[in-house]
């Protein structure tokens, strides 16, 4: 994250060992992706973890969870395998559930060349060949067609976590 939102990984995995007592914490790039144990109760965690960077950076974030087997399942669901670029194919992991009507509301907006999907919690965007900043699918638009907030993520990094959390 970068300016006003900015969460140094470094201190939030520090934070998260010291404050929540959770051992063997890792992230990956400066995008949030935080790497932990799988947790008995990961809504509660969700939460706590939201409320530490809330307290600690001032920054208001959802905080989404999804386990190895849930990305790798997700993976295996691609629904567009033949994406032109892996850099222009993401994942929006949802917190919950999207509204209904969210995928008519969102298919009004696509430009030429763009596809998306809504799998369970996972939205999938693949964007067009002039990539995302051709795109009509702006946060605003997201987050009001969803009704849920989420936090996306090419294809590569989710690949990267799965692999990085074999």
């Amino acid at each position: 994250m970068s300016g006003r939102n900015r969460v140094p990984m470094a201190e939030l995995r520090a934070l998260i060992t010291e404050r929540l007592g959770i051992a063997d914490v890792t992230t990956y790039i400066a995008s949030g992706n935080v790497i932990v144990p799988e947790p008995d109760d990961p809504a509660a965690l969700c939460s706590k973890v939201r409320a530490l960077i809330s307290e600690a950076f001032d920054v208001d974030t959802p905080v989404i969870l999804r386990t190895r087997t849930e990305l790798v399942a997700m993976l295996e669901g691609n629904p567009f395998p033949d994406a032109a670029a892996d850099k222009l194919l993401h994942v929006m992991f949802l917190e919950g559930e999207a509204q209904p009507g969210a995928v008519e509301a969102l298919t009004d907006r696509l430009v030429e060349g763009e596809r998306i999907a809504l799998l369970g919690r996972e939205l999938w965007i693949d964007y067009p060949a002039q990539g995302v900043h051709a795109t009509k699918l702006t946060r605003a638009v997201l987050d009001r067609a969803l009704g849920v907030e989420g936090t996306a993520r090419n294809i590569r990094t989710v690949r990267t976590l799965v692999d990085l959390t074999a």
